[in-house]
C-alpha cells in the first residue's frame, strides 16, 4: 500500500513484483526545482501529464513547476489547479507561485493566499524581476511566512538583442552577444538586496565564473542565499554553437569554455546547491528555424542524470544535492528511506550506457542536444507511494 515494510540484504517474502537488475541503485526519490510545463495555456509545448512522465522517466519524484503559463500562476486558484490535476500523476507537482501578477514584473501578486493554497516558493521563472523596488517588496514580504524567492539573474537592458555569450564566438559567427555582465550585474544587485532585507533568496542558472564567486562571498557572510546550475552550461560552451544547433539557444547563454569549467569545478568542489533542469520545452516551429527566430531552452528532465554523470560527479553528490539539499532549499522536509515510511524512492544505474533516441523522450516536445547520442547512467524509474512508473 505506497509503504515500506522491509528493508533487509535477503528478504523471502512472496512479491507483487520483483525489479532485479545488476547494478541497480535506490535512493530518495529525486526533486527538480526549475520545470515549465506551460499548462495551461501552451499544452501544445507540454502539459502536466507529459511533464510528469518526463520527470519520472528522469528520476523524479518531485518537481516544482514554473508559473510562466496561460494565465500564469498568481493567485490561489491556479496553485489549486496545479495540485488537484497533478493529485493521479506519479510525481508530485509542487507549484511554484508567480511573484508578480501575470509575471509582468510590474505589481505583486496575492503571494500569501498562494503559500495558504500550497505554493513551495515564488518566482517570475524564466522572466527575471527586473526592478530592484519589486524584488526587495517581495523579499520583504515573504519573509512572513519564511518563503523563499527565486531569481534567475538577467538584466534585459544590457545585451537586449543578444542572441549567444559575448565573446569571440559571437564575433566569428556574426551573432549579436550577450555579456557576462548582465548577469554578474543582477547576481551582486540581489545580494545587495538580500543582505538589506535579511530574507531568502535562490539563484539560478548561474552560468559565470564571477556569479559563482559573488555567490560564495555571500554564503561566507552568512547570508541566507543558495544557487543553482543547469546541466547545460555544466556540459556546454559557446564553442558547441558553430553548428547553429538551435537546441543550444538558451537563456543565460552558453558562455565561454572557461566559465563552463570553473562551473564543473563549483560542482564538484560542492560551490552550487543543487542542479536545475530548467525543462523548457518548444515545439518544432519554435525550434526548427534560423537560429535568429528560434525560442530559448531545451528540455532537460529526461537526461540530467546521465549529464551529470559524463562529468566526473560523484553519485553520493549527485544524490544528496537533488534530494536533501535541494528540499532543504524550500523547507519541504526529506522524505526518509526507511519502514513504516511512505516509499519515494527512485531507481537507477549509474554505469549503464545507452542510446538517447527521440522515441524515447516522453515530452510533447523533442527539443534535445542528446538525441541519438550515447549517454551513461540510466534510471529505471520510480516508486511514489502507491504510484510507481517504470522504463
Amino acid at each position: 500500500d505506497g509503504m515500506i515494510s522491509s528493508i533487509a540484504d535477503s528478504i523471502n517474502e512472496k512479491a507483487d513484483l520483483v525489479i532485479n537488475e545488476p547494478g541497480l541503485h535506490a535512493s530518495i526519490g529525486w526533486m527538480d526545482i526549475f520545470s515549465n510545463f506551460c499548462d495551461p495555456g501552451y499544452e501544445y509545448k507540454e502539459t502536466l501529464e507529459s511533464g510528469a512522465m518526463a520527470a519520472a522517466a528522469g528520476g523524479f519524484t518531485d518537481v516544482l513547476v514554473l508559473p510562466n503559463s496561460n494565465p500564469a500562476v498568481h493567485n490561489k486558484s491556479q496553485v489549486e489547479y496545479i495540485l488537484q490535476r497533478s493529485a493521479v500523476l506519479p510525481v508530485n507537482l509542487l507549484p511554484i507561485g508567480s511573484v508578480t501578477k501575470n509575471t509582468e514584473g510590474k505589481e505583486l501578486a496575492e503571494m500569501y493566499d498562494m503559500k495558504q493554497s500550497g505554493a513551495v516558493a515564488f518566482s517570475d521563472g524564466i522572466n527575471a524581476l527586473q526592478s530592484p523596488g519589486i524584488l526587495l517588496k517581495a523579499l520583504q514580504y515573504v519573509q512572513a511566512f519564511d518563503g523563499t524567492i527565486i531569481q534567475m539573474p538577467d538584466d534585459k537592458s544590457i545585451g537586449t538583442h543578444g542572441l549567444i555569450n559575448e565573446g569571440i564566438i559571437s564575433t566569428q559567427l556574426g551573432l549579436p552577444g550577450k555579456p557576462a555582465i548582465a548577469e554578474e550585474l543582477m547576481i551582486a544587485r540581489d545580494i545587495e538586496l538580500l543582505r538589506y532585507s535579511g530574507s531568502k533568496l535562490h539563484i539560478t542558472a548561474v552560468s559565470t565564473a564571477k556569479g559563482i564567486e559573488l555567490i560564495n562571498n555571500a554564503k561566507k557572510e552568512g547570508l541566507h542565499i543558495s544557487c543553482s546550475v543547469t546541466p547545460y552550461h555544466v556540459l556546454f560552451c559557446d564553442e558547441d554553437l558553430v553548428t547553429y544547433d538551435t537546441n543550444l539557444k538558451v537563456n543565460p547563454p552558453l558562455r565561454s569554455r572557461a566559465d563552463m569549467m570553473a562551473i564543473q569545478q563549483a560542482l564538484l568542489n560542492g560551490s552550487i546547491d543543487c542542479i536545475a533542469s530548467h525543462h523548457l520545452p518548444q515545439n518544432w516551429d519554435n525550434k526548427i528555424c534560423e537560429f535568429e527566430y528560434a525560442k530559448y531552452g531545451m528540455i532537460g528532465l529526461q537526461t540530467m542524470f546521465s549529464a551529470m554523470m559524463s562529468i566526473g560527479l560523484p553519485v553520493g553528490d549527485f544524490v544528496q544535492m537533488q534530494t536533501t539539499a535541494a528540499r532543504n532549499i524550500f523547507g519541504i522536509v526529506s522524505p526518509p528511506l526507511e519502514e513504516h515510511q511512505k516509499a519515494c524512492i527512485t531507481l537507477f544505474d549509474p554505469a549503464k550506457d545507452f542510446l538517447f533516441e527521440e522515441k524515447d523522450i516522453q515530452s510533447r516536445s523533442k527539443n534535445s542536444p542528446f538525441i541519438s547520442k550515447m549517454l551513461r547512467g540510466k534510471v529505471k524509474g520510480i516508486i511514489n507511494g502507491t504510484k510507481q512508473q517504470f522504463f
